[in-house]
């Protein structure tokens, strides 16, 4: 994509004139290309110049809204204490400095505890699949697995984890099976960055199934964008990440340019 399609150029015109601004983004496949070592990613250095710039500017919040678990999220991201964060798909929350971490009860901790104990021993029989730990769940990745591999492997960790424990929330995502003791969303997560930004309009983009809670969120007046294919309810599509960066870049000078005329 060499320009920004005339409609979604349109959108942001219109977004960037809004009272508050909350421009919320999720991380991998979106800011930042999809790697096989999960631990090796970083945001697109044209997206990381455009957050800077966008949470520079008044009345504009920028707020990453990642599965990952806020410390994965920090460290890949590199984000500062300005930029507000929602980790493990709306679990986690960094949006004040010094905030406590989650807090799980006993129970759910021994679920988390049950949950990594089975996903460990799949993972153990399906070559190139590995396990990721976040505070209130576990995930099972695929990307490194063969295709037989990590379907077979996507049956059994389902299989296992719904008969062992029933109740947790089961979210199912590009090369990834992740489950969790906390039902929350990534459009829980819109919604409580919204209220406490008290922003009149949100701008919102991502890639992946869990992306679409957060499309749910969005209110008229917003925009959601969704970065590659598959089914969505955003209204618009890049391709890919780096067409992400250039839409952030449009959007960064068209609310700098609107901020300087107030």
């Amino acid at each position: 994509m060499s320009a920004i399609e005339r409609p979604l150029d349109a959108a942001l015109q219109r977004l960037a004139e809004t009272d508050v601004l909350l421009v919320a983004l999720d991380f991998d496949g979106n800011i930042s290309v999809h790697v096989d070592d999960p631990q090796a990613a970083g945001p697109l250095p044209e997206a990381a110049e455009a957050i800077e710039a966008l949470s520079a500017l008044n009345r504009t919040s920028v707020a990453l809204v990642s599965g990952r678990a806020i410390d994965s999220l920090i460290a890949v991201s590199g984000a500062g204490d300005h930029i507000l964060l929602a980790g493990s798909h709306g679990a986690e929350y960094r949006m004040e400095v010094g905030a406590p971490p989650l807090s799980l009860t006993a129970d759910e901790l021994a679920d988390v505890e049950r949950l990594g104990a089975i996903l460990r021993e799949v993972a153990s029989r399906h070559p190139g699949t590995a396990v990721e730990t976040k505070p209130a769940g576990h995930a099972l990745h695929l990307r490194n697995a063969d295709d037989d591999v990590a379907l077979d492997a996507q049956h059994d960790v389902r299989r296992r984890v719904l008969a062992s424990l029933p109740g947790v929330t089961a979210r199912p995502g590009k090369d990834v099976e992740e489950f969790s003791v906390m039902a929350a969303t990534k459009g829980d997560a819109i919604e409580r960055i919204r209220a406490y930004v008290d922003a009149s309009a949100t701008f919102y983009s991502g890639d992946d199934v869990t992306d679409e809670d957060a499309f749910r969120a969005l209110h008229d007046g917003d925009v959601g964008v969704k970065v590659g294919p598959g089914d969505t309810l955003a209204p618009f599509r890049v391709p890919a990440p780096t067409d992400m960066a250039l839409v952030l870049t449009r959007l960064a000078e068209l609310r700098a340019a609107f901020v300087r005329s107030r």
